[in-house]
Formats: structure tokens, C-alpha cells, sequence
């Protein structure tokens, strides 16, 4: 059955300083085109979650906006309809890739894979889409070949320039993929890393890639694994710099509307799940992808039932996990947050954990220490405060490196504090 799109609350009219809109609501699904988005989950009204505050600030100063989950009944596609403006969400950027050892091994791994398969020789270009600091690309620059970064955040680009890592300050898209292989030659691979999931036109990104690989070459993006958001109850996940929640169904469609077919799909581990596909210039999907498409089918995935479920455990996690800080703040006990990473904000502001519940969090990314994070104003903190204050418990809000994160604080851990694991559910460890 075909449903109509959900009627859209009220929205902030939030401009920049020009009086231009950097906001507005997508009408169609970016996988298929069609008018068929249901919502099913809202979090309310967020700021954005990488918008950390030199100062706090009355938070009616602070801009908002919905942050409300859709899925498309065509495709599957589950995806967010409220856009904001790239420039406003990534001319100036504040995430590194640059800072976690899990992130660090996997990037060796990911750069060994690709040269292996694609048997990569050293007039080859790799070509990596938001690149950010240049540390993927510098494992596959141990391997002699050409690289070539794209990184839309004039900061970040400009880091990357300073550890010698080739880099083009712009957004990509399809006129993007035509004028980079006329100015540096066809690539053999165009690496995307959770970038696809931040694109509002998914059809023209991939379209560029297509037009930027050779003929035998490959696309090749990692995206965090809708089913695991599912299954995980993994709500944090979203945020407005994620548009779209890709399962390989959804990805499949994708694919065949801009002439490329998913050659295979593998799982990895990082950021909560997440799958590596591989998109060829062919018109059959691989054996795998086929293979994922029929569990997704079979398993409920590609559902509207499985993601109201989803909305409704989501709605039950906020619940427990406000019971549990309030119950440990009853007794005295202090609280302190690890990670300020974006997904932590969606989940601070959601469940309306305040500085009174959490009065501080800490973070390796020196770009964060000494911000206040957006909406809840919790201070972010050097990772040292840890041992310095010795709180009862840590709240890791970065849950997706919890075993790094509880590995690296053995000292804390030996001095009796415990670590609350927010996610699937909330758990003290």
C-alpha cells in the first residue's frame, strides 16, 4: 500500500547571515524518487550535533530543528526529510578521524583490502571522498600509489595539506567526479567513508563516482548497517548530518538508478556495524549482495512494522535510561560522560540529560576540549579529568569504542570507578 507522506510539524525558519534559508524539507526518497516517506520516529527539535559552544548560551539563542526519521515504502530507504544547508553543517568541521586506535587498525585494514583486490599498482589513483584528515589515505600512500583527497571542511582540508596528503577543499557531486578526472585522470577506486549517509543527493554523488573510476574500477563506501540501528535500537545513530540509513536493498535501488550494480557487500565492525560495498560498472548484483537482500526481506527489515517497533523501543530506552542517572544522582553518586561525539548529543538532548545528571564529559579531540556540547551545554573536558575528579561512574557516550574506551582507562577502573554501556540497553559494567 502506498502511504502519503506524514504531515510535517512546525519548523524553524533558521537563516544565515545573508537572510538565506538553511533549511528545507525533502518531499521525495533519495533512493527511488518517489513521494512515498512515512515517519516513524521523531526526537524532537536538536541542534545540530556537531554545533559545540565556546560559551554556554540560553538555549533559546541556540538553533533547532526537527530531527524526525522517515521510511520510504518503495525502497525501503530509511532516511531524514529535514535538510540543512552542507555549508552550514561542514564548511567548518570538528571531528578527526585521526584520534582512535580502532579507527586507526581498521584504516590499515580497509587500505589492504582495496589494493589487494583491485591489485592496485603505483600509477593507480585512489580517490577518497571526505577525507577528512588524510589518515585513510595515508595507509594507502605507504603502498607507493597516487591519492587524491576531497574534504568540503576548509579546517580539515587544510590539515590533511599539512601531513601530505593531496587535497581538493569542495563538496563532490556530479560535476565534481567530471572535472577531477579531467584534471587528474581516471581513478581505479573512489573510497567514500560514512559520507553517502550526509549526501541529500545520493543519485548525483554516485553518478560522479561512476563518471570519476575507469572502467574495471570500483566505488567503494562504508555506511553504518540499518539492520544493526534496528536490531540495536541504535536511535543515537541519528543525527541531521546522517540523511540516509542504508540497508542493501535500499542500496541496490540506489545503485541501479545511476547505472552501477552492488558487486559485494561486506561487514565491519566499526561505529556500531556498518557494511563495505562495493559498486561496479555492471547490470547484475553479486552473489552476496543477493544474498542480504533475502535475509533483509525475510528478517522484516525492509518493513514499516520493524521500524515503528523501532521508534517504540527507542521511546523505552529513553525511559530506562533517565531512571537509571536519576536514581544514581539520588544517592550522590556523580556521573561523568566519555566521548563527545555527535551521536552522544542526539542522545543527551532526547533523553534531556542535563549537566545536573552529567556536569561534565571528556574527549581525546583537542577541538572539542573546552566546548560545552550543543542543547545540554555539558563541558567537554581533557580525558585526564578522569583520574584527576575520579567520579562514581562514566556514561560512555562514545558506546561504539566502549572496548577501547574501558582498555585505555585501566587506571580509573582500578581505582573502583565503573562504566555505564548506554547501548542496546543501558548497563553498568
Amino acid at each position: 500500500m502506498t502511504l502519503s507522506p506524514t504531515p510535517a510539524p512546525s519548523r524553524w525558519q533558521a537563516t544565515d547571515g545573508r537572510g538565506h534559508s538553511v533549511h528545507h524539507l525533502r518531499a521525495t526518497c533519495r533512493a527511488c524518487s518517489q513521494s512515498t516517506l512515512h515517519r516513524v520516529l521523531s526526537l524532537g527539535a536538536q541542534p545540530l550535533a556537531n554545533a559545540f559552544l565556546r560559551a554556554p548560551t540560553d538555549a533559546s539563542q541556540e538553533a533547532r530543528f526537527p530531527l524526525d526519521l522517515y521510511f520510504c515504502t518503495t525502497c525501503s530507504l530509511v532516511q531524514l526529510a529535514d535538510v540543512i544547508d552542507p555549508e552550514v553543517l561542514f564548511a567548518e568541521y570538528i571531528y578527526v578521524t585521526g584520534t582512535s586506535s580502532t579507527i586507526a587498525a581498521h584504516n590499515k585494514e580497509y587500505a589492504r583490502t582495496v589494493h589487494d583486490r583491485l591489485q592496485l599498482g603505483r600509477e593507480d589513483l585512489v580517490v577518497e571522498v571526505a577525507s577528512n584528515d588524510g589518515s585513510l589515505l595515508g595507509c594507502f600512500k605507504e603502498f607507493g600509489g597516487r591519492i587524491l583527497g576531497v574534504e568540503p571542511a576548509r579546517n580539515i582540508a587544510a590539515l590533511a595539506e599539512s601531513r601530505g596528503i593531496p587535497t581538493v577543499n569542495r563538496f563532490f557531486d556530479e560535476r565534481a567526479g567530471s572535472e577531477l578526472r579531467a584534471s587528474h585522470g581516471k581513478a581505479r577506486a573512489v573510497i567514500g567513508n560514512n559520507v553517502l549517509a550526509h549526501v541529500d543527493d545520493t543519485q548525483g554523488f554516485l553518478r560522479g563516482a561512476a563518471t570519476l573510476i575507469d572502467d574495471d574500477g570500483a566505488v567503494i563506501v562504508e555506511v553504518p548497517y540499518a539492520r544493526e540501528m534496528l536490531l540495536g535500537t541504535e536511535y543515537d545513530t541519528i543525527y541531521h548530518e546522517h540523511l540516509c540509513y542504508f540497508s542493501v536493498t535500499s542500496l541496490a535501488h540506489l545503485a541501479e538508478t545511476v547505472g552501477l550494480a552492488v558487486d559485494d557487500v561486506q561487514e565491519v565492525r566499526v561505529h556500531g556495524g556498518s557494511i563495505r560495498v562495493w559498486f561496479r560498472k555492471r547490470s547484475t548484483h553479486g552473489a552476496r549482495a543477493l544474498e542480504m537482500m533475502a535475509e533483509e526481506a525475510s528478517n522484516g527489515l525492509s518493513t514499516l512494522t520493524a521500524w515503528e517497533g523501532f521508534a517504540r523501543r527507542a521511546s523505552e530506552h529513553r525511559r530506562a535510561l533517565r531512571m537509571m542517572l536519576e536514581e544514581l544522582h539520588g544517592r550522590g553518586k556523580v556521573v561523568a560522560g566519555y566521548g563527545a561525539p555527535a551521536k552522544g548529543n542526539t542522545m543527551l538532548n532526547y533523553c534531556g540529560i542535563d549537566p545536573t545528571l552529567v556536569p561534565y564529559t571528556v574527549d581525546r579531540n583537542p577541538l572539542k576540549v573546552g566546548t560545552y556540547t550543543p542543547g545540554m551545554h555539558i563541558p567537554v573536558l581533557d580525558v585526564k579529568t578522569l583520574l584527576e575528579r575520579s567520579p562514581d561512574y562514566v556514561l560512555i557516550l562514545a558506546w561504539n569504542f566502549a572496548d577501547e574506551i574501558m582498555e585505555q582507562q585501566q587506571a580509573y577502573r582500578d581505582r573502583g570507578g565503573r562504566f555505564i554501556v548506554p547501548i542496546p540497553t543501558p548497563r553498568i559494567v
